[in-house]
């Protein structure tokens, strides 16, 4: 009898996996925040090779913060109104190029615009790359913390970059700069389209719209006040560690890097341990603990006796210890302020995340210039040591806060 021949059994293909849109946002995110901490990592060359004074270092900290100060907001009720994807690789490569920018030409004047651009690209990229990760993230505070942590990321590397290509090719090859914003376009392209790909393979299914929760401005306005503070601290220790540490200490050039890339560094660690510790003790009870941390590190950066020079040219250990907690009381509570922040106001996510992901963090620029005076007129340790009393403040801020109220769903 003749044999039957078998049917080809035919496999149904498997549609290939694609990134996850947080990771994607994440890196993106890190590819952006490089340019925040690359203008503090410049300001030491800037006085080393254009004999800037610490009010006019300060200053280009400044003309990256104030623009971003008040664009920020502005964007975020943009956001609030009209999805603009299109924002994050735009605004990303504006970003980058500003501060590609800085170091070419000897001009005050010009580095100022430059850096100021680059300020408006940052503040362009945040309110709505916070929107579009929070739909990402579906809500969840752990998947918004590693889009922090890109941040965060950003910030450590940006003063080991900026010190491989600027110590080593000068001011003028700052335009090498450019390449991460490059990098964090591409990634914002392909987070964007991952995010339109898994709402086209998943249709939405037709449920009674939720009713939210009313927005509290008063407890959202104390928030942005501990904020204000917390990043008046930041940027004054971003802006002057790296040449504090080089004359407690009296190491060179590479003592405040190194100084400044625990700063940054001790920021990514603290994001992710905010997450972690918020989702088991919450996020208040964290976010008030991280304050208190901040009072008592901040005094150890200033006044610990004895910070002797390291192995080599490396700061002292406890001067990097206390950099560290600092660090890390700075940035645990990071996250935290974005999520409490869009749940204060969750009828206008845009604005909130502006206002706490941008505004606040961008007006600490505007102490930088006053600092810098101060330690013009006096010593550097003396216009670091009102930086201490801030996160005090900020605690008691925080302290009369209760946690937001959840979303209120009910059928139409």
């Amino acid at each position: 009898m003749p044999r039957r021949r078998r049917k080809p059994t035919t496999r149904p293909r498997q549609r290939p996996r694609r990134p996850r849109p947080i990771p994607l946002l994440a890196l993106s995110h890190a590819c952006v925040d490089v340019y925040q901490g690359a203008v503090a990592a410049l300001v030491p060359f800037f006085v080393a090779e254009r004999a800037y004074s610490y009010a006019a270092a300060s200053g280009i900290v400044l003309a990256a913060s104030l623009l971003s100060s008040v664009v920020q907001p502005l964007f975020g009720a943009l956001t609030d109104k009209w999805a603009m994807p299109w924002l994050l690789p735009v605004s990303t490569l504006v970003g980058g190029a500003g501060v590609a920018l800085a170091g070419v030409g000897g001009s005050y004047g010009l580095t100022l615009l430059v850096v100021a651009v680059s300020g408006i690209g940052v503040a362009a990229y945040h309110p709505e790359a916070a929107r579009v990760a929070r739909q990402a993230s579906r809500g969840s505070h752990t998947a918004m913390s590693w889009f922090s942590l890109g941040g965060n990321l950003g910030f450590a590397t940006a003063p080991l970059l900026t010190a491989a290509i600027v110590a080593t090719g000068g001011l003028r090859a700052s335009p090498l700069l450019v390449v991460p914003a490059l990098a964090g376009a591409a990634l914002c392209v392909a987070a964007l389209r991952s995010i339109r790909a898994r709402e086209a393979a998943v249709p939405e299914k037709t449920a009674p719209s939720p009713v939210l929760a009313g927005d509290d401005w008063p407890s959202f306005l104390r928030l942005s006040g501990a904020v204000v503070c917390r990043s008046v601290v930041f940027t004054g220790l971003s802006t002057f560690i790296a040449l504090y540490v080089r004359q407690r200490t009296g190491g060179g050039e590479v003592a405040g890097t190194v100084a400044l890339f625990v700063l940054y560094l001790g920021g990514a660690i603290g994001t992710v341990a905010g997450g972690k510790l918020a989702a088991r003790y919450g996020r208040l009870p964290v976010v008030r603990w991280s304050y208190a941390l901040t009072v008592l590190a901040v005094a150890g950066v200033v006044l610990a006796p004895g910070l002797t020079r390291g192995p080599g040219l490396a700061p002292g250990p406890v001067l990097l210890l206390f950099v560290a907690l600092a660090s890390a009381g700075l940035y645990v509570p990071f996250s935290l302020h974005i999520t409490l922040g869009q749940d204060y106001l969750p009828h206008r996510v845009g604005t909130a995340s502006g206002v706490t992901l941008g505004l606040t963090v961008s007006i600490g620029g505007l102490a930088s210039p006053l600092i810098g005076a101060l330690a013009d007129a006096t010593s550097l340790r003396t216009a670091l040591a009102p930086l201490i009393a801030l996160p005090a403040f900020g605690w008691l801020l925080v302290r009369a806060l209760r946690e937001p109220d959840a979303e209120a769903v009910r059928g139409d």
